[in-house]
């Protein structure tokens, strides 16, 4: 953490610098040098410093930005949730047609409840009906979007 204080420091201390008057030349084995001071022998080449940093924004402003990034954000994470848990229970629901229409493709004894619920016996011309019913849910339950 010392080391990291010391080169900010340091940075802090150059910065000045770097906005100063900068000059180009190349130097007798032929190597271009970029300097602050301009070389007494050498024909050095003038070069605008870059400008300092405008801020454009405030502090205030890029903060109230940096807000409406997340709230996207978080709106984008629910958005994903509900589209999940949706397709969940499109799944759970389709998984429960496609067992009842099983349970009714085997056969065998097939049981409903009367209006006095009473549990009887479903006939032939019922389960067929009901096959049909069933496969129709089947259909709209387990089509993808």
């Amino acid at each position: 953490m010392k080391r990291f204080a010391i080169a900010l420091a340091l940075a802090a201390l150059a910065a000045p610098a770097a906005w100063a008057q900068l000059y180009k030349y190349v130097d007798k084995d032929g190597k271009t040098v970029y300097t602050d001071t301009p070389p007494p022998s050498a024909d050095p080449k003038t070069i605008s410093a870059p400008s300092a940093p405008s801020a454009s924004k405030s502090f205030v402003e890029r903060d109230k930005e940096m807000e409406k990034l997340r709230q996207k954000e978080r709106d984008a994470a629910k958005k994903a949730e509900k589209a999940e848990q949706t397709a969940n229970a499109q799944e759970e629901r389709c998984r429960q047609a496609k067992e009842r229409m099983t349970a009714l493709a085997e056969g065998g004894r097939i049981y409903k409840y009367n209006d006095k619920g009473e549990r009887e016996i479903m006939v032939d011309e019922e389960i067929e009906a009901e096959r049909v019913k069933s496969q129709k849910t089947v259909d709209e339950a387990c089509k993808k979007s």
